[in-house]
């Protein structure tokens, strides 16, 4: 029996796209073998690279002048390519709204001058920092920024005012809403949280931006290499890169990020107002900064913390233990997560807190 799982990544997936890999995993296309096991330089794999890249453009709706890359290593490699690529004058400032872009701050203080515009670690990261009144240096690269903050149930809003480059993770929130791609130069997103299996991380790249990698910019970060090469310079991830395709097969026929955005705002308003309509749930986090993906909540104490997640598994609801920095539960409701789900959270939030005044 499936159950609704909550993760934050490796994620939940839409029934309709595993099935559909499950019946062609044997017998991909009649090949006779497994998308697992094909050549990635076979016109077979290569559709799929193609055609992935293809939807990825019209459900985000990319510019020419972008390039699509399908690389390995995670975001979190992403955090050494963005200033091996970008730094020309040797400086970049990153604003701190979580765990994940702390990370990309000290990963980028290896390569260049680094410095933090703006943070909100004093406050348990749970605002977004005032976008309108962040100050950055002269002269820098880029400005770095998290979109979406997965373990503490953050997102941005509004944009930094800034000449500089920006570049954004978007791990936990690529393709749930619309995004204006022309206002970033780099966009990068693991693909295990909204998308696909971990294994695959998506680079979008303003075309201008590329062939200024370091001279110590190992080749396999080059960006210009990977485009050049179609994301094929050597073996890609060839399984997820498939999923990627299928899930976004779903996203098109489904109506396409519009259409899935007012879903995800659905689900989590409705999660949101039974937590603040609650006496025994809390949420944390400034309303206006609220995540539409990953919504963190405490109950009453730690003991039924751990009380609530045992029994929401035995539920048949899984993996909303909050992640170890802060504790409490975390639901993550991607774009694969039905409306049934959170309502079923929400059936299983009340009679919880019936039970255990």
């Amino acid at each position: 029996m499936r159950v609704y799982n909550f993760a934050a990544g490796p994620s939940t997936l839409p029934v309709s796209v595993l099935e559909e890999a499950q019946k062609e995993l044997l017998d991909y296309q009649g090949t006779g073998m497994s998308i697992v096991e094909m050549s990635h330089r076979g016109k077979p794999f290569m559709a799929v690279n193609a055609e992935a890249n293809a939807l990825l453009r019209e459900l985000m709706n990319i510019p020419d002048d972008y390039s699509v890359l399908f690389v390995q290593g995670g975001a979190s490699q992403q955090f050494a390519a963005v200033p091996l690529n970008l730094l020309k004058n040797g400086k970049a400032d990153y604003i701190l709204t979580g765990n994940f872009a702390q990370k990309a701050y000290e990963e980028g203080v290896k390569y260049g001058d680094m410095a933090v515009a703006a943070s909100s670690k004093e406050d348990k990261y749970t605002y977004i920092p005032d976008m309108k009144s962040v100050k950055f240096r002269d002269g820098i690269d880029y400005v770095h920024t998290t979109y979406n903050n997965t373990i503490f149930g953050t997102r941005y809003t509004e944009l930094p005012e800034t000449t500089a480059t920006l570049v954004t993770d978007m791990s936990s929130c690529i393709l749930s809403e619309e995004v204006d791609v022309k206002k970033f130069g780099l966009i990068y997103a693991g693909a295990q949280k909204n998308i696909a299996p971990a294994g695959l991380t998506i680079v979008i790249v303003r075309k201008d931006l590329l062939g200024n990698a370091s001279p110590i910019c190992p080749t396999m970060l080059n960006y210009a290499i990977q485009d050049k090469n179609d994301s094929l310079y050597n073996t890609p991830p060839c399984f997820p890169i498939y999923m990627s395709m299928l899930v976004f097969r779903w996203l098109k026929k489904m109506g396409g990020v519009k259409v899935i955005q007012k879903i995800n705002e659905e689900k989590a308003a409705m999660l949101y107002d039974f937590i603040d309509n609650s006496s025994f749930y809390t949420n944390k986090v400034n309303k206006k900064d609220r995540s539409i993906m990953n919504v963190p909540f405490v109950s009453p104490s730690e003991e039924l913390d751990a009380k609530f997640v045992a029994e929401a598994t035995k539920a048949g609801l899984v993996s909303l233990k909050g992640h170890r920095v802060t504790g409490g539960m975390r639901a993550s409701i991607y774009n694969a997560m039905p409306v049934e789900g959170v309502k079923a959270l929400i059936d299983f939030m009340k009679k919880f807190e019936l039970e255990n005044k």
